[in-house]
């Protein structure tokens, strides 16, 4: 059974069946193909995203039950709360489910900007917090203003001294309920990856120590240092390293006390922001972090009792905004194989000779002899060829028959070889020769809308087929999008980093690729690249019993909404195409009748290809 790495990225959320396919690991271990099949049964085409509410309330149970434990052991006595980043994942699909499955626990809300502060305010919980990080201006601050008025637990972080002078402004001018004001701190300790200039004393926000100080006395002097409540501090997303976050927490633990000292007395929080990181890797050898939710809860309970106690101060209640570990999970892509690009060498497109050149011969008999014996030997052989057809074709000595027919018989020989050769003591050999012929698998899908992250940073994404996991894959693989982009690809090193997947014929049979751990960042980056739209996304509800529910179905957007969105008049465009059709003297009436009724659809459907099933 090859499980694709599940065991080290899955969390236990997925199993695979005795029937070789990918499963929700529950009670009932519904198979994620069943869902899509359903859903395609509608007449639903292309991508789909599937989102599992379970999932983000398994995320949220987890970080609150392990700072929970962590204070208890450590007999701390400060507070825990969480807020959630929006700028992680804005999609309703998705707030909403975490907003109503964090309202046990108040998990709150995070906003960066004038639309996501609005959301909050729309749709947090009343008894959960509310925090504003990212530049702001006066009218910004004004609405945060506006929902200590409305009677949300609101923190307005400053990221600058411009702001304070804002906020200070603004508080004169408004009426008695005000927000809690956060001082963002600049430290020198810094994260590692690819986010690491998040922090550090270069960063792009936070206060200097001088920049702090001068804070503290303009808090004073406006009679506002009651409702500083708060410091923050990041270090970068996706902290692969627990160490950088200790060094961090000291530092952060240490300015806390020394404010505290300055006089402010109703200093009381500390938040980590976010960078909790989760596991992406297919492999043991390229795992993204070394420690685990529960090391990094005692870390920072203990770091933060440790400085407190030392210094003489109150604990302080620890704020987290962890946006990855609790999103990223909850979603899958799904998108269908359209196409093996070696497909098409078949030994029916074979249009051999009466008399073939010596090398197209020897091609020909090293196919048809060829045994498990010899089956390395002759694929050896048959790679060698193939260099000589070409340049023999290059040189006039063969034509573009003869290059056919020796680019169809060295592609057979490779598939007739993987399957005689197997896992034998020569793999090793075999993924080398792989990693020359790599086979491309066309995908319906746009990694620029889908996986932005793989296209911008090259990201790492959990990829596997969802079913036929009780056969073994022989083809080294790469994946290809159906973007007219080169970077739309995947690309695997099929010795360090191999990708394999089944000998499939797409025309006979549906093949299905999930991509998994996409539920951060990647719905709210992905682009519009020739103007593919945001896939077709299902929510799966698990029932009480055992079963699971299909709801809040939402297609894609069709071609004519996409072109709306792009400042498009999609009535003159529709006017346009119509006018031309009816002018055109190249058809009948009646053949205009059925193109225009063709265009109708067009225009109405999404805008991915159309697959079998």
């Amino acid at each position: 059974m090859n499980d694709y790495g599940l065991p080290i990225w899955g969390n236990s959320n997925f199993t695979i069946d005795s029937e070789g396919r990918v499963c929700l690991n529950t009670d009932f271990k519904p198979a994620l193909i069943d869902m899509v099949n359903e859903i395609r049964d509608d007449g639903i085409r292309g991508p789909i995203l599937l989102r599992f509410p379970h999932l983000i309330k398994k995320q949220i149970v987890e970080i609150y039950s392990n700072f929970a434990r962590a204070r208890k052991e450590f007999e701390y006595k400060g507070e825990f709360h969480a807020v959630y980043p929006l700028k992680v994942n804005q999609y309703p699909g998705f707030v909403k489910n975490l907003v109503k499955l964090g309202k046990h626990y108040k998990y709150g809300l995070e906003a960066g900007s004038k639309a996501e502060l609005l959301l909050a305010m729309t749709y947090n919980n009343f008894d959960a917090p509310i925090t504003v990080n990212g530049f702001k201006d006066k009218e910004l601050i004004n609405i945060g203003f506006i929902a200590a008025e409305m009677g949300h637990n609101i923190t307005i972080t400053i990221e600058g001294l411009s702001e304070l002078k804002a906020i200070i402004e603004t508080a004169k001018e408004r009426f008695a309920p005000k927000p809690f004001i956060g001082l963002r701190i600049r430290l020198h300790n810094s994260g590692t990856g690819i986010w690491a200039k998040s922090g550090g004393i270069n960063s792009k926000f936070g206060l200097t120590s001088t920049e702090l100080i001068e804070a503290i006395s303009m808090l004073k002097e406006a009679n506002l240092i009651d409702r500083f409540t708060m410091i923050h501090f990041h270090i970068g997303s996706q902290i692969s390293e627990i160490h950088p976050l200790k060094k961090a927490l000291t530092e952060a633990g240490n300015i806390y006390a020394e404010l505290r000292k300055m006089g402010a007395c109703n200093l009381k929080s500390i938040n980590l922001g976010g960078g909790l990181a989760i596991e992406y890797s297919q492999t043991k050898e390229n795992a993204n972090r070394n420690y685990t939710l529960r090391e990094y809860a005692n870390d920072v309970v203990f770091l933060l009792k440790t400085i407190a106690n030392h210094k003489k101060v109150d604990e302080p209640d620890i704020f987290v905004e962890s946006g990855r570990f609790v999103s990223a999970s909850h979603a899958v892509l799904i998108a269908p194989v359209l196409e093996l690009f070696s497909q098409e060498y078949t030994e029916k497109k074979l249009a051999l000779k009466d008399q073939n050149p010596p090398v197209i011969a020897e091609l020909f008999d090293l196919y048809k002899d060829m045994k498990p014996a010899n089956a390395l030997e002759y694929l050896h052989d048959a790679i060698s060829h193939l260099d000589s057809v070409l340049t023999l074709f290059d040189l006039g000595y063969v034509d573009l028959i003869d290059r056919s027919n020796g680019e169809i018989l060295v592609h057979l020989i490779m598939k007739k070889s993987i399957s005689m050769l197997g896992n034998k003591q020569n793999y090793a050999d075999l993924l080398k020769i792989q990693d020359e012929v790599q086979e491309r698998y066309l995908v319906n899908f746009s990694i620029f809308q889908s996986l932005p992250d793989f296209w911008g940073i090259k990201q790492h994404f959990p990829i596997m087929p969802l079913e036929k996991l009780d056969e073994r894959p022989t083809l080294s693989a790469s994946i290809w999008d159906i973007t007219c982009d080169s970077d739309g690809e995947i690309s695997f090193d099929s010795i360090k980093n191999p990708l394999f997947l089944h000998d499939i014929d797409p025309e006979k049979e549906n093949y299905f690729i999930g991509f998994f751990l996409v539920g951060a960042y990647q719905e709210v980056l992905g682009m519009s690249h020739n103007l593919f739209a945001h896939p077709t996304e299902a929510t799966i509800r698990l029932k009480d019993d055992g079963g699971y529910e299909i709801c809040d179905l939402l297609e894609s957007q069709s071609v004519s909404d996409i072109l709306e969105d792009m400042d498009y008049d999609v009535s003159l465009i529709r006017d346009t195409l119509n006018e031309r059709i009816e002018k055109s003297s190249l058809i009948n009436e009646k053949e205009k009748k059925q193109i225009l009724g063709e265009l109708y659809l067009f225009l109405n459907d999404n805008g991915y290809l159309k697959t079998i099933g």
